[in-house]
């Protein structure tokens, strides 16, 4: 499931775009194991966006009991029941939540990312992952394992605020606020 929730993390960014282009959305579920072909219409992109705006609101959940309430309402309002399917064989059997295996990508979006932020939310009890805290970045990113939270999406990211707050405080410290 972390695989899933990490590729969750990377459609929602690719679909942040106001106009994303397909093929870089295309290029990302390839690159989290979907298999060709991959083809997706404006149609497809503009549902998904539509999905991935839903899932940001997990991502913005500061409480474990916000996810899960958000989670809950998304699985209440816009997933199937719970089944099992193979693909007619071609994968070992998994839970899907979409309405069947031919569902619309944005339907098939929003179930299996659902399903993956929900077993985050349960095995880790606490909320499956963040939004950068960077001003010039609103990525959203997976939480890793145990230790210190993370508040970045990347140590680019909290590089870029670490100099930029040192550049701050040392240009606060000369009196003519030069650098």
């Amino acid at each position: 499931m972390l695989a899933t929730a990490r590729r969750t993390a990377a459609l929602i960014n690719a679909l942040a775009d106001q106009d994303p282009d397909p093929a870089v959305v295309a290029e990302t579920l390839r690159a989290h194991g979907e298999t060709d072909p991959v083809d997706l219409t404006a149609r497809d992109i503009a549902g998904m966006r539509e999905a991935a705006a839903l899932l940001r609101e997990v991502f913005a959940a500061e409480r474990t009991d916000e996810a899960a309430a958000v989670l809950n309402r998304l699985l209440r309002d816009h997933t199937g029941k719970l089944r099992l399917t193979s693909h007619g064989g071609g994968t070992p059997w998994h839970p899907h939540l979409d309405h069947d295996d031919d569902a619309p990508w944005d339907e098939w979006f929003l179930a299996s990312s659902c399903t993956a932020l929900a077993v985050l939310v349960w095995d880790r009890q606490r909320p499956p992952g963040r939004i950068c805290a960077s001003p010039a970045c609103k990525d959203v990113f997976i939480a890793r394992g145990s230790g210190p939270e993370r508040r970045y999406c990347s140590r680019r990211c909290a590089t870029r605020e670490r100099v930029a707050a040192h550049r701050r405080a040392r240009s606060a410290e000369r009196p003519d606020g030069t650098a």
